[in-house]
């Protein structure tokens, strides 16, 4: 029994060869409680004084769970007091920092306390007070009044990493702040609008990884540097006359810069009493040639002796603002020009008035639906989506005129910014589908004009359009899920080329509208041809075919050509014209088809004037012209059209499909098919 088994000992021996186990960590053991102090486990800190020469007091990883108050009472000498690491520490009682005159530095961090420490009582007398506050996750408000009392002199606090929610009105009373540091308070969604009411300062003001929303309006004239890096909720700024002394801003947003931009230089802003009279003289000798005047002026000769002089010291200066605007988001309005901002006002109400008039129109209509007729809804609801594009950016525009720095961010990141993009790119890829669909449906009725059973159905036509409309939804969301985006310009469109990804959706949308391009012009030269009659010369007719051609495709070149070429350029990024004369193109080429179609391929026609007047006269208008309408005898016309030859003779074969083709093709020349024969 008394003897090991031999298997046993190979084990034994291994365990005396492995190391110790590591102490436990720091804060689970425990430090030792600095003197003259006393720290009872989960009990009340106590630091009674006098103690000479005791000028630090450093109470980390204590287990106490409560400061009383007069806990440091006697420690006049006390410079730097560091309460950190203290997880257990959930109170301090008022008055726990009582008189301790030549205090520096109070430093508490990472705590558990639930409430802003009352500071109130220290009567500091120490120019520049550092109060540092972080890491104390459980305090949610800094309360009216919270510092007053701390220091007569100037204060620099260091308010970050808290669990703060809100800063009360008049926080910072009685105080004259050199910095106030508020980063990293994850949850700070309010600063109440009067936080630095009764306080002078701050001169320097760190917001940076919060959520505030605003800043106050009142106490910002005397910052000089402001710092709001990763501020997303900070979208809109106080007017810039609020900043008076600014000099430095480094901001989240490049819009907010363009505030900042052509201020006019403003000489060194010193916040401090002391320095008033230096900063008067600053004033008064700027313009000196040779500065020493100005230190002379202050002080006597002697005191100047062995000084290096800063002669850049009142010059005047300029205010740095980082990040700069870039060339995506210049310094300027929606509308770049003021006559775009006319233009795209005349452009969106004649495209959204004539494609709801087409529309209206088709749909009252007493004739059946036909093929054309059903193509022509489809083109004029895809116009009219263009329009409202173009109507949400000029409202948007106006809206912001002289101040789209403060609007920039809430519009470009907004659901306005999404809806404005997903209009423009479903409306433009359903409006060149639909035009494609609408030439090759012309060419394919003109070339098989004599095969009846060739002809194309509504019951064609129907599930050709469905799958325009899938297709261009699908092309219009895919930047609302991250391929490519619609916030990166103001006007909303696809412009982010920075993965692959987004570089090929680009370049798939600008090549099909290329392709469908070319398609329209090949089959409008087909369909000029077919009607041609080789056997005669020219006729008037012709030449009208010829001239009607030319228009249709004169208005696609011009809408697709610009827009194109410069697009697949800026795709590869070699952009070759900026975003401010891209604006020209926006206006001026962009909408073309969406205005001139619902004129070219309906308004202007013979058969869309005849369903225009007799859906007048069902409201008392235009009664005798829509009885002429009627009294036509539309069928003599259409077998006039189809026997195009004179007396008894039979037609041959060529004849009738040559006439039979020109019948076809006056549906061409009237930019749409409603009549066919």
């Amino acid at each position: 029994m008394g003897r090991r088994s031999p298997a046993l000992r190979p084990l034994l021996a291994l365990l005396l060869l492995l190391p110790p186990p590591p102490p436990p960590p720091r804060e689970l053991r425990g430090a030792p409680c600095p003197e003259p102090c006393s720290c009872p486990p989960d009990g009340a800190l106590r630091c009674p004084g006098p103690r000479a020469g005791l000028s630090r007091l450093s109470l980390t990883y204590l287990p106490i769970k409560v400061i009383p108050s007069q806990a440091f009472r006697g420690l006049n000498e006390v410079i730097k007091i560091l309460i950190q690491n203290t997880k257990n520490l959930v109170y301090i009682e008022p008055g726990a920092f009582t008189n301790l005159p030549r205090l520096k530095y109070l430093s508490i961090c990472n705590t558990g306390i639930r409430k802003l420490p009352d500071v109130t009582k220290i009567f500091s007398l120490e120019f520049n007070f550092i109060l540092e506050i972080c890491d104390n996750l459980h305090i949610t408000t800094v309360p009216g009044n919270a510092f007053q009392g701390m220091n007569n002199e100037s204060v620099t606090l260091k308010l970050y990493g808290n669990g703060f929610e809100e800063i009360q009105s008049h926080a910072f009373n009685g105080t004259t702040l050199i910095s106030l540091e508020l980063k990293e308070n994850a949850h700070l969604e309010k600063m109440h609008n009067e936080a630095f009411q009764g306080a002078t300062g701050p001169s320097i003001l760190d917001i940076s990884s919060t959520k505030l929303q605003a800043l106050p309006s009142y106490g910002l004239e005397s910052i000089q540097t402001l710092i709001a890096t990763s501020s997303y909720s900070l979208k809109k700024l106080p007017s810039r006359e609020k900043f008076t002394s600014l000099l430095d801003a480094t901001l989240t947003y490049p819009s907010h810069c363009c505030a900042f931009r052509n201020l006019p230089t403003k000489e060194q802003n010193f916040s401090f009493s002391i320095f008033k009279n230096f900063s008067k003289q600053c004033e008064s000798t700027a313009r000196r040639p040779n500065n020493e005047t100005l230190y002379s002026a202050i002080f006597a000769e002697s005191e100047l002796s062995g000084w290096d002089y800063d002669y850049g010291f009142c010059s005047p200066k300029t205010l740095q603002c980082a990040p700069e605007p870039d060339a995506f988001n210049p310094c300027e309005d929606i509308m770049g020009y003021n006559f775009l901002r006319v233009l795209i006002w005349l452009i969106n109400i004649l495209a959204i008035m004539g494609n709801v008039t087409v529309l209206f129109v088709l749909l009252t209509s007493r004739y059946k639906l036909t093929v054309p007729r059903f193509l022509m809804c489809n083109l004029s609801f895809a116009d009219f989506c263009m329009g409202l594009y173009l109507l949400l950016i000029a409202s948007v525009d106006a809206q912001t005129k002289g101040q789209y720095y403060n609007h920039a961010i809430d519009w470009q990141t907004g659901n306005g910014c999404s809806a404005a993009g997903f209009f423009t790119v479903f409306a433009s890829e359903l409006s060149v589908y639909t035009l494609t669909v609408i030439t090759l449906e012309r060419w394919h009725t003109i070339t098989y004009a004599i095969q009846l059973d060739q002809k194309l159905r509504l019951r064609h036509a129907v599930p050709i359009m469905l799958g325009g409309w899938l297709f261009s939804t699908l092309i219009a969301m895919l930047p609302l899920v991250g391929v490519s985006n619609y916030m990166k310009v103001s006007i909303c469109l696809p412009m982010d080329v920075e993965t692959t990804l987004s570089q090929v959706y680009i370049l798939t949308i600008l090549i099909l509208n290329v392709v469908a391009f070319i398609i329209i012009c090949a089959c409008y030269i087909k369909i000029y041809f077919a009607v041609q009659n080789p056997e005669l010369m020219a006729t008037n007719k012709d030449t009208k075919i010829a001239k009607k051609m030319a228009v249709l495709i004169f208005t696609d070149f011009t809408c697709m050509a610009p827009i194109s070429f410069f697009a697949i350029s800026a795709a590869f990024k070699v952009p070759l014209i900026t975003v401010t004369n891209s604006k020209v193109l926006l206006v001026l080429f962009y909408p073309v088809n969406s205005c001139a179609n619902p004129f070219l391929y309906a308004i202007f026609t013979k058969a869309f004037r005849r369903d225009f007047f007799l859906l007048l006269s069902k409201f008392g208008c235009c009664k005798h012209r829509a009885e002429l309408y009627r009294r036509k005898d539309f069928s003599a016309y259409t077998s006039n059209c189809k026997n195009g030859f004179t007396g008894s003779n039979k037609p041959s074969q060529s004849t009738l499909k040559l006439t039979t083709l020109q019948c076809q093709y006056s549906a061409v020349l009237d930019k749409t098919c409603y009549k066919e024969c």
